[in-house]
């Protein structure tokens, strides 16, 4: 709709947008990254099967280019006359004196940032001639670009597990340190050709974007699991490609690897009903990982000693927590109501539509009849089992069963009586609802949540001999001769280890100023001080035999105790001559007897 001057489809296509006298690739003057450029080249042929790229930003902007150039109060001359006063900027290198990467990364930090996976692209193939760059890209990244391309952060992400992975890491790298991380991590394995990496990192990514749910599950039979594992928690990749790898290496079944990925989720959920904190939950996850070795029993064994702030819950706190906490403001409380429901059946119920429902409702004051039902004390009944596990269940009646009385709940019209929904079966038998229906559902569906959500069941023989093994590997590293003291507080101290050596099998640990005695568990720390050796013990002060024979402490009431590795230990025996030695180690025998295996 212009004048006689403006210009023609050919001329906008020559200055802009083909090279007229070339062919094939070369007939394009622009080439964008692969998985746009076929939506490009779609766009400036005018072919019509473009729009199966729905997706893609090119799309979004012609679109909303088109629609401003078609209104009619547009001047498309004026619109032409802008687009001829872009400039664009070439950069020229010298191949011998200036660093590519670098000059981007400078270009780069004035503008909008690119993310991470980008500027790590660049870093790999940057210095490599075209055809090689092109081959490399179109084999590899192109294949791990298409993979994370439906979620905006998730390559940034795998990156980040990737070179943990690699490297057996458990420190996390910031997200604004990703490219950093991994320059250094390339770096450091220089001598891996570029391809190899590349193949490497192909392989990982499409088992990290399954894992994300970004890909089909590999194997097919770990569908189920992982997805149930994703919807409570997406910090546990580098634990994921591990047991990918030795999946993949055969040394773990498709049968173990998803009771693995089951011991995972069962590991977030216990924790997130007993209210623990899920904050280190990738370094957690990272720790199992270079912990463990190639087998499911490694992986129980990994977490079964996760201790103190990150431990697996037991049985009973897990099923103490399910039937007494308030489980409705859990944001995995459906979560659970959904395996409860589905998990092991073959016909699921279809739980996507359904929502919470309290079977004793959230307001009775107006309804004498639940009130009649729950007694005199019908407040604090209400107020106890309200959101217990046992008053719980999913429906996709939720509006009409509403704060209805229980019978009517029962029998209107997709009520309890006719309910499809396996968790209403037990409603749907009982007369009334009251804190005994209540407790009774509470335990069955709590026994029944023991078994889709299991404990590690870790071998004790093998917690055994892993602690062993570790206790080992940490004794190598330092001995009493790295710690700083006097002659003879050292000389002392060699006669205090010599005689605890006697006692049996001792492991001997440097930790920060103390020497930590195990056989395997904890029995004794050695400390050296200014002019004498203190004895830190696991023991109470009246459980020992004629302590006025040494100068025994009790430092239970103590603000303070210097230096010592075990805090939780109060009794303390002052040696500053050796003939007191004797004398102390019975109390040290009485130690190495009871010790914590």
């Amino acid at each position: 709709s212009g004048t006689e001057d403006s210009p023609t489809v050919d001329q906008v296509n020559a200055s802009f947008l083909k090279n007229m006298q070339e062919a094939g690739n070369q007939n394009y003057k622009l080439a964008l990254r692969r998985a746009d450029n076929d939506t490009l080249r779609a766009l400036v042929d005018g072919k019509d099967w473009f729009e199966n790229h729905s997706t893609s930003l090119l799309i979004e902007a012609y679109e909303c280019f088109r629609n401003h150039l078609r209104d009619s109060g547009c001047d498309l001359d004026s619109v032409y006359r802008g687009i001829c006063r872009l400039n664009v900027v070439e950069v020229t290198l010298d191949r011998h004196f200036d660093d590519p990467q670098l000059i981007f990364e400078s270009m780069n930090s004035t503008g909008v940032d690119l993310s991470q996976s980008d500027l790590v692209r660049n870093y790999l193939l940057m210095e490599l001639d075209e055809a090689r760059q092109t081959q490399l890209y179109e084999d590899y990244w192109c294949k791990i670009e298409a993979l994370f391309k439906a979620s905006g952060d998730a390559f940034d992400s795998f990156l980040r597990d990737y070179i943990a992975f690699r490297r057996k890491s458990t420190q996390q790298t910031r997200s604004n340190h990703i490219y950093e991380e991994f320059k250094a991590f390339r770096q450091q394995d220089a001598e891996e050709p570029l391809e190899t990496l590349l193949k490497d990192m192909t392989r990982i990514a499409q088992y990290y974007a399954s894992f994300l749910g970004l890909a089909p599950a590999q194997p097919e039979g770990l569908s189920d699991a992982m997805s149930s594992m994703r919807k409570l928690a997406t910090t546990q990749g580098p634990l994921v490609m591990r047991l990918y790898d030795i999946y993949e290496k055969e040394y773990l079944s498709e049968k173990d690897f998803v009771c693995a990925i089951t011991l995972i989720e069962s590991y977030i959920l216990r924790r997130d009903v007993l209210g623990l904190s899920s904050r280190n939950y990738w370094t957690v996850f990272a720790r199992v990982a270079l912990d463990m070795e190639s087998d499911l029993g490694s992986l129980r064994v990994s977490l079964a000693r996760l201790q103190d702030n990150n431990r697996f819950p037991d049985d009973d706190e897990f099923r103490q927590s399910l039937k007494e906490r308030n489980l409705y403001i859990l944001r995995n409380c459906k979560h659970i109501l959904e395996g409860l429901e589905n998990r092991g059946q073959r016909e699921p119920s279809p739980t996507q539509d359904f929502s919470i429902e309290h079977i004793m409702p959230q307001d009775i004051s107006g309804i004498p009849e639940w009130r009649k039902m729950l007694g005199d004390d019908w407040e604090a009944v209400h107020g106890e089992w309200l959101h217990r596990l046992g008053n719980l269940t999913l429906t996709a009646y939720n509006s009409e069963y509403s704060n209805k009385p229980f019978e009517e709940k029962k029998t209107i019209k997709g009520g309890f009586d006719e309910s499809a929904v396996r968790l209403n079966r037990y409603v749907a038998k009982r007369q009334e609802w009251t804190a005994k229906e209540i407790r009774e559902r509470g335990d069955k569906l709590a026994d029944h949540a023991l078994k889709i959500w299991p404990h590690h069941e870790a071998d004790q023989t093998q917690i055994h001999e892993a602690k062993i093994r570790e206790l080992r590997d940490r004794s190598a590293d330092l001995t009493s001769d790295d710690l700083e003291m006097g002659d003879d507080v050292r000389r002392l101290l060699s006669s205090i280890q010599e005689a605890v050596r006697e006692l049996g099998n001792v492991m001997e640990i440097a930790e920060n100023k103390s020497i930590c005695c195990h056989g395997p568990g904890f029995f004794a720390e050695l400390l050296p001080m200014s002019y004498y050796v203190r004895i830190i013990l696991p023991l109470d002060f009246n459980e020992i035999d004629n302590p006025d024979a040494l100068d025994v402490h009790d430092a239970s009431g103590w603000k303070f105790v210097p230096n010592r590795v075990h805090t939780d230990c109060d009794l303390l025996i002052d040696i500053q001559r050796e003939d007191e030695i004797a004398k102390a180690m019975p109390i040290i025998r009485q130690a190495f007897d009871r010790q914590d295996l």
